[in-house]
């Protein structure tokens, strides 16, 4: 292998001859490129234009390397770990040219060094952080006022929006039009005229990911590689004059998670019309997740306990209908308490608490698969002779040494209902005795596959739909539960969690404002159908099997269900392990039990007639007599994750002095 020494650029970089010539290579080698910061897309931008053979670089940067950045940045390595980017990344760069004229600006940019900067450079290439707007903009000043081309490619989601600003046109602050303007005002703008098309959109599943009082967002590797390709390529256009260069007010936007390209053109930049109307809209939205972050999270830059990091994965397990019937109280560095409550008194599918009592099994064992992978065994123990309302229990912590971590902690956050249709494929055997030995051995895992038995359990479902939608009883729970138009909600179910259509969506809200309304779509305009076939027929026939997690005896107390609960968690967790989805379908059960006990559950007594002979077909297609002993029902399948879902509460709210 060829030494230091024995470097040749011809013979380096001879691979790029054939996209180029040999003679614009070798102009390119002549060429200076400016690049400020050096993060997700700017260390990218440095390495990728190194291995194009440009030949002299101003450089600029004073942060550091340290974890946060290791999922998109070129440099970020365990071995650069603390060390300056600019130092690891020009070593990086002069690894792959020796020859590399390299001029570092170890201190940043500032007002002060901004002429030495920008002396004798021939484009600059933009990698500062979004957030960074005050000295952005005096550098896209001043290289406007020199004639020095500039490059500006925003790392969106799954994709890359790209604006060149060029000698002669359009200017940055032309377009953008940032001046005068509230720091908040400025953020909306610069996002919006970066990206018009705004494809990136409708996949964002954690919005609480995004930061805006710490000035954080998610970002994702493949978005700031791809805004090293497109900078790379303009740089090259825009140096040796080939090709058609859009300037803006013409940009491009890439998105590779949509699978769309779109080419935008925004005259006047954000005094456009359109761009107008966008940033009307953008404003309410951007408001509204300032105020979200900076209500929800206090002081999110604090270093979190251990207790505390267990306790916020903790949060994650599943409760009916997002209720979260649970506050923590934390007593030591070792030792915190659970403070349970349930919701019978005003929810009919809480039958004696009983669907609490899963969820709170449930968050017993996320509390353990947790605490196992920080190291800790959990030893919980419930209070006694306290209300079977209001159950507490203790949690103590022990460090043990041979702990192994549980491989199900992982899929913790991940885990979520999917309303929506899954694919119809069978389960394997394979992933059918995985989950069933997660339950084992106490309970067993009662299979229904086939398109007969999906079409079967889906037309049950259904039916029992039409129970529930018709209860005045029901209905004082549906009309509090939805959060209306929106795809996240931190107490509740999203809107558009639900699987169901825009009009018909629309139309439930309206319904949903009172019981009058609901009484009269269901009376004169069959107002139940189309709710039951979007959210439960098909969404019936669409998955792979339905289930029954069946125990080997009838629950006779509160620990029955807590066990239950804690089964349950593990079953859906492994499902979400196995790429699998789910969708509890519980409500025939609760019916059931009121019936077997002879409880009254709703005023109407035709209704439940109904759901008398619902139950009987249930207990025909289970072949399970003793249908006490069905503790869980669901749905199953390979799919997608949902693209709307209930997240959790903050552990300001959470944990609770006492």
């Amino acid at each position: 292998m060829p030494n230091k020494t024995e470097f040749s650029y011809s013979e380096a970089f001879s691979r790029n001859i054939g996209w180029l010539l040999k003679d614009e290579q070798t102009l390119l080698q002549t060429k200076k490129v400016a690049i400020a910061g050096l993060g997700g897309v700017g260390g990218s931008h440095l390495l990728t234009l190194t291995r194009l053979g440009l030949g002299h670089f101003h450089i600029a940067d004073f942060d550091h390397f340290e974890l946060a950045n290791f999922n998109r940045q070129a440099g970020a390595i365990i071995s650069n770990l603390g060390k300056p980017k600019i130092d690891a990344l020009a070593s990086m760069a002069k690894d792959i040219n020796p020859e590399l004229d390299i001029t570092l600006f170890p201190e940043g940019i500032s007002h002060d060094n901004l002429d030495h900067f920008l002396e004798g450079v021939d484009i600059y290439v933009d990698g500062l952080d979004f957030f960074v707007l005050d000295i952005r903009r005096a550098i896209f000043r001043r290289c406007a006022e020199l004639g020095i081309p500039a490059v500006t490619v925003a790392p969106l989601g799954m994709g890359a929006a790209l604006l060149n600003f060029l000698p002669e046109k359009m200017t940055f602050e032309q377009y953008f039009q940032l001046d005068g303007h509230t720091q908040e005002e400025q953020y909306l703008r610069f996002l919006l005229g970066l990206a018009p098309a705004m494809l990136q959109n409708g996949y964002l599943v954690a919005p609480e990911a995004v930061d805006l009082a710490s000035k954080k967002g998610p970002s994702t590797p493949m978005a700031c590689e791809m805004c090293a390709g497109l900078a790379g390529t303009q740089v090259l256009k825009i140096l040796l004059g080939r090709g058609k260069i859009y300037s803006a007010p013409t940009g491009l936007q890439f998105d590779a998670y949509k699978n769309k390209m779109k080419k935008t053109w925004r005259p006047g930049g954000n005094q456009n019309p359109l761009q107008q109307i966008g940033l009307m809209i953008g404003r309410r939205v951007f408001r509204k997740k300032y105020n979200e972050v900076t209500a929800k999270d206090n002081n999110p830059t604090v270093e979190m306990s251990a207790v505390e990091k267990i306790i916020d994965t903790a949060k994650w397990a599943p409760s009916g209908d997002n209720t979260q019937p649970w506050r923590f109280e934390i007593k030591s560095d070792e030792y915190f308490v659970v403070h349970a409550y349930d919701t019978r008194e005003h929810c009919v599918y809480d039958l004696e608490g009983h669907g609490s009592q899963l969820a709170i099994g449930a968050l017993l064992e996320t509390i353990t698969i947790a605490a196992n992978h920080f190291g800790f065994k959990a030893t919980i123990s419930q209070r006694e002779n306290l209300p079977e309302t209001s159950p507490t229990f203790d949690v103590n912590l022990s460090l043990d040494s041979n702990l192994k971590p549980d491989p199900l902690y992982t899929y913790i956050p991940i885990r979520s209902v999917q309303r929506r249709a899954m694919k119809t494929r069978h389960l394997t055997d394979r992933e059918k005795m995985e989950l069933e030995n997660t339950v084992a051995p106490e309970f067993k895992v009662k299979w229904l596959e086939g398109f007969s038995n999906r079409f079967k359990t889906a037309s049950l479902m259904y039916k029992n739909a039409g129970v529930r939608l018709t209860m005045p009883e029901a209905y004082e729970v549906h009309k509090n539960i939805i959060e209306w138009r929106t795809k996240f909600s931190y107490d509740r179910i999203p809107e558009k969690a639900l699987g169901i259509d825009p009009l018909l969506t629309r139309s439930m809200e309206w319904a949903l404002k009172s019981w009058k309304r609901v009484a009269f779509m269901n009376r004169y305009m069959a107002g139940t159908v189309m709710p039951r076939i979007e959210m439960d027929l098909l969404p019936g026939i669409a998955c792979g099997a339905h289930f029954a997690l069946v125990c080997n005896k009838p629950p006779d107390n509160m620990r029955d269900y807590l066990l239950a609960g804690r089964k349950i968690q593990r079953f859906w967790l492994t499902a979400t392990k196995l790429g699998l989805q789910l969708q509890p379908e519980t409500t025939p059960l609760i019916f059931a039990s009121y019936l077997k006990n002879n409880i009254t559950f709703t005023s109407i007594n035709k209704i439940e007639a109904r759901s008398k002979n619902i139950t009987e077909e249930l207990k025909h297609l289970l072949q399970e007599q003793e249908i006490t002993k069905v503790m869980f029902m669901g749905r199953i399948g390979a799919g997608e994750l949902p693209i709307s879902r209930s997240l959790r509460l903050s552990l300001n709210t959470l944990i609770q002095s006492k």
